[in-house]
Parts: structure tokens; C-alpha cells; sequence
């Protein structure tokens, strides 16, 4: 059933999920999804990645649509509510925790707006058709290496991106039912035409060819519980603000698992346009960014209405960009609403923005992004993550978790979610905040 159309929730179930998928369908997939899987043993990695999506959207994803919806507010408020259904005294606590996530949601924003600075900068040129001439290593060179090199492009995102917000889910989920079905859909057009490539079907046998000695190898499913993970933005902040926006009849599992099913497919899509592509050209695909501005305008230049694809290609990744890029600024914005109830919505929203671009536009050059990012992801992210799932696991209630879980499902939730969650999700979590640390990734 869905909500009730008050103000401040979605309206829709179909709505919430395309919200939940926006944000976590970005660069984690687009990129990082085919980079990982073309490193680490293709139709291996993507057997991991399966079982991981479906634990960690099953338990992870779930608790964290409950934890908002039973209090009702963001990060702050629910890490204050779980460790207070403990012992009152713990509320405290709880709270200053949250402010660790909250942090990375912010921090990996700032980042964020500037690559997707890139991304616009991309589909203009794209528009204008200077991008089928370029060399495009020295093109990509020319602003990624160049200080305040996108400034119009980058205040284009972050103030167009923060407009969105005005209205909280009501307009989140408006835009969302329009950036993400046309997302799909221009991929989709451009995995059909990369299917027609000659050598294509190479990279189809790598996606999807087992090979058994991959699976031995421990670290293809450390990346592939890492992207698994990240992908479904289970990071202890984002997704709990769109769970307090939930109606009290949603079925929080039913719908944790259907963002899970669209994230999976664009992960898929995304890796479908890319891999292939790349084997038929014989490139890298663990190239990072330089996929998206190196690789891809490459082969689309070297195509029939390569220029037409361009400019479909950096439409779609300006969609899931800021669609992600909601999510995090309204994971802070709220909470900082609810903290500070005086400040109201336009306020917050203009400090958002006043933070993102003063500290964002020195992180635009790629040599200041990327080591921003790696401490963001290394640091923040795995910590904040890792607090999140102890603390509804381990801190909260079990009564009041499972509660929560089990309203308006079909079928309760019991103690083997919970020994799930507890034994196997904790843990999960834990191991990557260590791998993390301990070897410097960044997920």
C-alpha cells in the first residue's frame, strides 16, 4: 500500500523506490562497478557481488529504512533513538555518533559535485560536437589538471541539486521519477549499440564465464562485498533519511529489496556498455574516472552517431549524479533541520551550499579530488558504516528493531533476520572498515 500523501513523505511506493535507486546508483556503478568487476575475475566477481546484494539489502538495507521511519528523522535523531531504546542515558551518545556519518555524507557531497562538474562540462562539449575532435587524454587533461577550471559547471550542479530539495521527498521524488526511468533507458540504448561492436562478445564471455580459481582468490570477494555494500549506500546516514520519509504501511523489506533489484540492473547496464566496449578496443576498464572521459568518448568518436551517444551517455550520468547527490544533502540537511528546527529549510539548504562550493571548488582538480575521496572512502565512510550497523544490531532494542521491520510486512521478519544482521552483516561491515585501514582501499 502506499503513503498517505502527507507532507514530507513519499507518495508512492514506485516513488520511494526510484528515489532509494537514484541515490545509490552513481559513479559507484557507472564506473566503479565495471572497474571492479573487469580487475577481479568478471563472472566471479558478479557471483560474489549477488550474494552480497542480496544479504546486505536484505538486512543492512532494511534496518537502516527502519531506523529512519521509527524515528522518524535522519542520521542524528535515529542514532540518538537507538541508543536511547537501551538506556535513556545513551541517547547522548548516540547522538554525537552520528555526527561521524553525517560528516562522510557531507564530505563525499563536496567531492561528488566536482566530478559531476566534469560530467556537465562533458555533455556540453558533447552538444557542441567539440568533443568528437579532441584528443581526449589531453581534453580530460585540460581541466582535471587545471585549478577553478569548471567553477560554471560546478555551481550549476550544486545550487541546481539543492533546488531540487526546496520540497523535501515531494520533490525528490518528482525528479527521480524522471531522471531514473530516462537513466535506464539511455543505457540500455547504449548497451545495444556497443553489442555491435566488433570483439564485443569477448567481453560478454568475461562478464559472464565462471572460472573457479577466481572464487579461491579471497580478495575478488572482499571488492565484491565492498562495491556490494557501497552500492546500496548502506553507509550509516543516507538511506536512513529516506526511510523516516516512509508511511508507517510501506513494507520496508519488500521495498529494500526492489531498490536493491534496479540498482543491480544499472550496475549491470552500466558494465554491459562498458566492458564489452573496452575489449572490443582493446582499453583498460579498471581505468577509474578516465572511463567516462578518456575511454568512452574515445570509442564514441570512432562510432556512426558517435556524437548523438555522447550526448545521451553525459545526459544519464548527469541524472544519476544528481540523484545521488540528493540523497547526500538531504541525509545532512535534514538532520541539521531537525537538530536546529530554528534555522528552517532555505537556511540549511543555502549553508549546504555554501560549504559544498567553498571547500568544492578547490578539490577540482583530479590530484586534490581523488586524495580527498580516498580519505572520505578509506576513513569516514568504512567507520561511520560500521557504527551504523553495531549500533541498530547491537545497541538498539532487538523488540524495537524487529518491530519496526515488521510493520506492514507480509511476512515478519524473525530471529534468523536478526542473527543475520548480527552475525553475519556486523561482522561484514567490520571487515571492510578494517581492510580499509589496515590496507589503504578505498571502496
Amino acid at each position: 500500500m502506499g503513503a498517505r500523501g502527507k507532507k514530507g513523505q513519499f507518495t508512492s511506493n514506485w516513488g520511494f523506490i526510484l528515489s532509494a535507486v537514484g541515490s545509490a546508483v552513481g559513479m559507484a556503478n557507472v564506473w566503479g562497478f565495471p572497474a571492479k568487476m573487469g580487475s577481479n575475475g568478471g563472472g566471479a566477481f558478479l557471483l560474489a557481488y549477488l550474494v552480497f546484494i542480496a544479504l546486505f539489502s536484505a538486512v543492512g538495507l532494511c534496518a537502516e529504512y527502519a531506523v529512519g521511519r521509527r524515528a522518524r528523522t535522519g542520521a542524528l535523531g535515529a542514532y540518538r533513538m537507538a541508543w536511547a531504546s537501551r538506556k535513556p542515558a545513551l541517547g547522548k551518545a548516540g547522538g554525537a555518533l552520528g555526527w561521524l556519518p553525517l560528516a562522510g555524507s557531507m564530505c563525499i557531497a563536496i567531492g561528488y559535485a566536482a566530478i559531476i562538474a566534469y560530467v556537465l562540462k562533458a555533455f556540453v562539449d558533447a552538444v557542441t560536437g567539440s568533443l568528437m575532435t579532441v584528443d581526449t587524454a589531453q581534453w580530460f587533461d585540460s581541466f582535471s589538471l587545471t585549478p577553478y577550471s569548471v567553477v560554471p559547471f560546478h555551481a550549476i550542479v550544486v545550487i541546481g541539486t539543492l533546488l531540487t530539495l526546496l520540497l523535501g521527498a515531494k520533490s525528490i521524488e518528482k525528479s527521480n521519477k524522471v531522471m531514473m526511468p530516462v537513466f535506464f533507458l539511455i543505457f540500455l540504448a547504449l548497451a545495444v549499440r556497443v553489442a555491435f561492436l566488433p570483439g564485443a562478445g569477448e567481453g560478454y564471455r568475461y562478464m559472464f564465464s565462471l572460472r573457479w580459481e577466481e572464487l579461491r582468490d579471497p580478495m575478488v570477494w572482499v571488492w565484491a562485498m565492498g562495491q556490494a555494500f557501497f552500492s546500496l549506500s548502506i553507509t550509516g546516514s543516507g538511506m536512513i533519511v529516506y526511510g523516516a520519509y516512509l508511511d508507517r504501511e510501506m513494507d520496508i523489506g519488500s521495498l529494500a529489496r526492489q531498490t536493491a533489484l534496479f540498482d543491480t540492473i544499472a550496475a549491470l547496464v552500466a558494465a554491459l556498455v562498458i566492458i564489452p566496449a573496452c575489449f572490443a578496443y582493446g582499453l583498460d576498464v579498471g581505468a577509474g574516472p578516465s572511463l567516462l572521459f578518456v575511454t568512452l568518448p574515445r570509442i564514441l568518436q570512432d562510432i556512426p552517431l558517435g556524437g548523438i551517444f555522447a550526448v545521451i551517455l553525459y545526459v544519464a550520468m548527469v541524472f544519476a549524479g544528481v540523484s545521488s547527490l540528493q540523497n547526500m544533502f538531504e541525509a545532512v540537511g535534514e538532520s541539521l533541520l531537525h537538530r536546529f528546527p530554528k534555522l528552517g529549510r532555505k537556511t540549511v539548504l543555502a549553508l549546504l551550499c555554501i560549504i559544498c562550493l567553498g571547500v568544492g571548488l578547490h578539490m577540482e582538480p583530479i590530484f586534490r579530488w581523488g586524495p580527498w575521496m580516498d580519505i572520505v572512502s578509506i576513513y569516514i565512510i568504512p567507520i561511520g558504516a560500521t557504527l551504523g550497523a553495531a549500533s541498530w544490531f547491537w545497541v538498539m532494542r532487538r523488540e524495537d528493531l524487529l518491530d519496526e521491520v515488521s510493520r506492514g510486512a507480509k511476512k515478519a521478519p524473525g530471529a534468523l533476520w536478526y542473527a543475520l544482521g548480527r552475525y553475519v552483516y556486523v561482522p561484514c561491515a567490520a571487515i571492510l572498515c578494517l581492510v580499509a585501514l589496515v590496507m589503504k582501499v578505498a571502496f
